[in-house]
């Protein structure tokens, strides 16, 4: 086998393709020298590569990384979670208790424009838990039953989202703005209805794909993010004290079809079960890089002890109205 030949991982047929050093203290950089093409392949095929026991041994040496593949980092617009900026455009992973698990998404898919690329580098991995679960959003589309699939795909996903009330992230967070005038110019560009409220909060609605075709290989892939801004991701006690504080519309976030009635629980149940099954997990290990192709994978995060430091970028922006149909 050549120098850093691509393997499976034991813990799947596949999913993540794993890159390994063959020295200790070798850079992560080299392993790009004549073999990007090999890399971008298997990452098109596999959906996520993993590159295992590299060094990198300087704070902006992920971010060169990253960047090594040919596309400028993206900022992290129209945020739905709390994250710290700590490098050029390098950001924390999310910032939710370590007791809280995060269920499998596709970066943004609650939004018509995403990143195809996105990066995570351990830093400090946990003193237990904290691992990034991924799953095949191929595998994820054929196995959710028909039926399910069709209406999603035909009604699409309306997320409504609240911000300023204190029980999520701030709009001028989400929004990188104190203006209200850029909040709406943003919403016009890209299709979303913004409704600034009586009380100076504001909530917004999008209709946005269910269900995507990736641009390079054709192939349809579950991409949307009702299973997660559903009311019913919420733990019980969490979701009845929320229903008890505000109104069913004044939630922080919440996702209903496309034409605005509601998605059934037991559907999302049947979703977040397909979910379960295609999931992969591998522990954390220092200095970790794992590059996704964001249409073709999901990710989420497992609760976790100790300190945990996990860093994120992402790349080439793309969006529902630029793939073919």
């Amino acid at each position: 086998m050549p120098e850093n030949a691509m393997s499976r991982s034991e813990a799947s047929a596949g999913l993540p393709v794993v890159v390994r050093a063959n020295d200790l203290g070798q850079s992560v950089h080299s392993v790009l020298d004549g073999r990007r093409g090999q890399i971008e392949a298997a990452l098109t095929s596999c959906g996520g590569v993993l590159f295992r026991g590299f060094a990198l041994d300087a704070p902006n040496a992920f971010h060169d990384f990253a960047t090594a593949f040919g596309d400028a980092l993206l900022t992290y617009d129209f945020a739905s979670t709390p994250r710290s900026h700590v490098g050029d455009r390098i950001y924390t992973s999310t910032e939710y208790p370590a007791s809280q698990h995060i269920p499998l998404h596709n970066e943004q898919s609650y939004t018509r424009d995403w990143p195809m690329r996105i990066w995570f580098h351990c830093v400090i991995p946990a003193d237990a838990g904290g691992a990034t679960p991924i799953a095949d959003s191929r595998r994820i589309y054929n196995d959710i039953p028909e039926p399910i699939r069709d209406a999603f795909q035909n009604r699409q996903v309306m997320y409504v989202r609240n911000y300023g009330n204190g029980l999520d992230l701030p709009w001028e967070t989400v929004f990188n703005t104190s203006h209200k005038d850029d909040v709406e110019r943003y919403c016009r560009e890209r299709d979303i209805v913004c409704e600034w409220k009586e009380d100076g909060t504001l909530r917004t609605r999008q209709i946005a794909q269910a269900v995507s075709r990736h641009p390079v290989t054709g192939e349809a892939v579950w991409f949307n993010q009702a299973h997660l801004f559903h009311v019913s991701s919420l733990v019980a006690p969490v979701r009845e004290a929320l229903l008890d504080a505000v109104a069913e519309e004044d939630l922080p976030r919440n996702a209903y079809y496309g034409d605005g009635s509601c998605i059934e629980e037991d559907v999302l149940d049947r979703i977040r079960a397909v979910i379960a099954r295609a999931t992969v997990t591998f522990d954390w290990q220092t200095n970790d890089v794992l590059m996704l192709d964001n249409m073709l994978t999901a990710h989420g995060r497992a609760p976790f002890k100790g300190q945990r430091k996990v860093l994120v970028a992402m790349a080439k922006p793309h969006g529902e109205l630029a793939l073919p149909q």
